[in-house]
């Protein structure tokens, strides 16, 4: 596709955007409830494209999981459409309401934020939850996917057009860039055009949208994730937490990359790490958790290289250090964290609160699984991304993280002395 091709496609979005604002929000639930009814129709035809995409990748790369598209998960991305479409819409939102001594009666309302764009890899659920969150709270969007979910993207929008056209909204206000180099470059320069850029993927894409864009961006997406196993951690606990935060779903943003244990629960390490071993998971230990695990780990143990150190795995792979302190524990995550999600396993309450107010991540939890970083599992219906700057939205951005505001002033004909 031309260059004029593309422009073409930011012109129709940025006039769509305009007649959102007088939308309504039942006309908005209405076309997220046919968006995930024609889904569900066409599971096979999606699941045949996505199979297409499914050839061109290899099973080992950890973007094949990603890519994946089932009935099952198909069910479950109209499952969380429909979910959004229940909820209360933002826009229009009174935040809060003053009247000047003058008379001057001074509103803030929510209000969309207009076009949002999101480039994104081998995620053709992104497709569907960006979608839908994008017109509950409003806005429309441009879409810029990668090439390894090209076919699964072109169907899935292809029927979120005409299901919102159906709904009596403008399929206008969805449009799918081509899945080249090209489009995104524009889209990253489409002052005018687009309002907010989110780009969703790995470090490499995130550092480049950030690096190249002329656009607002929100950062998303990439983090090394952490999990404290404290000198006062319950040990059952602790297995359940550990094991699910690492091999739920090893290719997420939120999976355990790191579990860092007090020198004193050494001894507890292998019973610790005993269900995660059983899922096959390779394990890079310091020197003290090395010789804690040797002969007595169930999966592949290796000693931690340097390269090891700050690493999101996307892997069956976790790394194991030791520390002597909670205090000490504090600032390796301080060092290494990249902001995302950190957990503490402990039964000291008043180490949980120091954590909780000490540790600088979006989500910071106490005694659960940092697989819970997700926009549903929050109540917010599905995500548009997890952020981890902490300028407008931080942690998983849903509607009102789609929304700016206004300032609506009412006179009688007042002026300024």
């Amino acid at each position: 596709m031309s260059r004029d091709n593309v422009q073409l496609l930011l012109e129709k979005a940025k006039a769509a955007a305009r007649k959102m604002p007088s939308v309504t929000a039942e006309q908005t639930s209405a076309a997220l409830k046919a968006i995930a009814d024609k889904l569900e129709k066409n599971v096979d035809r999606i699941v045949a494209a996505n199979v297409i995409d499914l050839r061109s990748m290899d099973e080992s790369d950890y973007r094949y999981d990603r890519l994946k598209l089932t009935a099952e998960r198909i069910a479950g991305i109209a499952a969380d459409t429909r979910a959004v479409s229940e909820l209360p819409s933002p826009v229009g939102e009174l935040i809060d309401s003053r009247v000047r001594p003058n008379g001057l009666k001074i509103d803030r309302v929510r209000v969309p934020i207009g076009v949002v764009g999101v480039i994104y890899e081998a995620r053709p659920n992104v497709t569907v939850d960006v979608t839908a969150i994008a017109l509950r709270s409003g806005n429309a969007v441009i879409l810029k996917g990668g090439k390894d979910a090209h076919e699964s993207n072109i169907i899935l929008v292809e029927l979120i057009k005409e299901a919102i056209g159906e709904a009596g909204l403008d399929p206008e206000a969805v449009q799918l860039l081509p899945d080249d180099h090209e489009a995104a470059e524009i889209l990253m320069k489409a002052v005018g055009y687009v309002d907010l850029l989110i780009p969703r993927g790995s470090q490499r894409l995130i550092a480049a949208v950030n690096e190249n864009s002329k656009v607002p961006v929100i950062e998303t997406g990439a983090g090394v994730v952490h999990t404290y196993f404290d000198e006062e951690g319950d040990l059952e606990k602790g297995k359940a937490i550990v094991c699910n935060a690492k091999t739920r779903r090893v290719s997420v943003c939120n999976a355990l990359d790191c579990l860092i244990v007090h020198s004193s629960r050494l001894k507890d390490l292998p019973e610790l790490l005993r269900p995660t071993g059983e899922k096959g998971t390779e394990v890079r230990a310091d020197e003290r958790a090395y010789a804690a695990l040797e002969g007595r780990y169930a999966g592949e143990l290796l000693r931690m290289e340097a390269e090891d150190y700050g690493k999101e795995f996307l892997a069956l792979r976790l790394a194991v250090v030791t520390v002597d302190s909670f205090d000490e524990a504090l600032e390796y995550i301080y060092k290494y964290s990249l902001k995302h999600s950190e957990a503490i396993v402990t039964e000291n309450k008043e180490k949980a609160e120091r954590f909780l107010r000490e540790v600088d991540a979006a989500c910071c939890y106490v005694n659960a699984s940092t697989a819970f970083t997700d926009g549903a599992q929050f109540g917010l219906g599905a995500e548009i991304g997890i952020s981890t700057q902490k300028m407008h939205a931080r942690g998983p951005m849903a509607l009102r993280e789609l929304t700016s505001y206004k300032w609506l002033i009412r006179g009688e004909g007042q002026t300024r002395p």
